[in-house]
């Protein structure tokens, strides 16, 4: 479970408000994650549009119990298309989700009220529905041929 940022001392206003993303230290970003896991879906792109279209297939080193990677250091190493994220990445990254902190920021809005940096819970992403809990399947249980028949709404 990921410790909740307190507020900077003598600071009126949380980091996230104050703050661009390229100002944060490591932490902060890292603290930014809702823990969602919608980032660990796999999307297709259609070759026509350029539309992301979303599946409910995730990378098999997600732990959907706790929307976690289980090989978080090493992940980029383990699977090669495994996008970390940054702040010159997140600044062109449409495909992130609506509820994305990285985008909220980016784009100017604020965190929602499930947001553990709001609500002092790890849960609250999940008690709102927001994570991929209950509701992905791993990549191991997929035949690669088949995601389409995965895409989500």
């Amino acid at each position: 479970m990921r410790p909740a940022i307190e507020w900077w001392p003598n600071v009126s206003e949380p980091f996230w408000k104050t703050l661009s993303l390229d100002e944060m230290t490591r932490e902060q970003w890292e603290s930014l994650c809702d823990g969602c896991a919608r980032c660990c879906l796999h999307k297709l792109e259609d070759e026509d549009t350029g539309e992301i279209h979303y599946t409910n297939v995730v990378c098999s080193l997600l732990v959907t119990e706790h929307c976690s990677c289980s090989r978080y250091r090493d992940r980029s190493r383990l699977v090669p298309d495994c996008l970390v994220l940054d702040p010159a990445g997140v600044k062109s990254l449409d495909w992130l989700p609506d509820t994305c902190a990285y985008r909220l920021i980016r784009d100017g809005e604020d965190l929602s009220d499930w947001h553990p940096l709001v609500s002092g819970s790890a849960e609250s992403v999940h008690d709102a529905g927001v994570s991929v809990r209950g509701w992905s399947v791993s990549e191991e249980q997929v035949d690669p041929d088949d995601l389409q028949d995965h895409v989500i709404g």
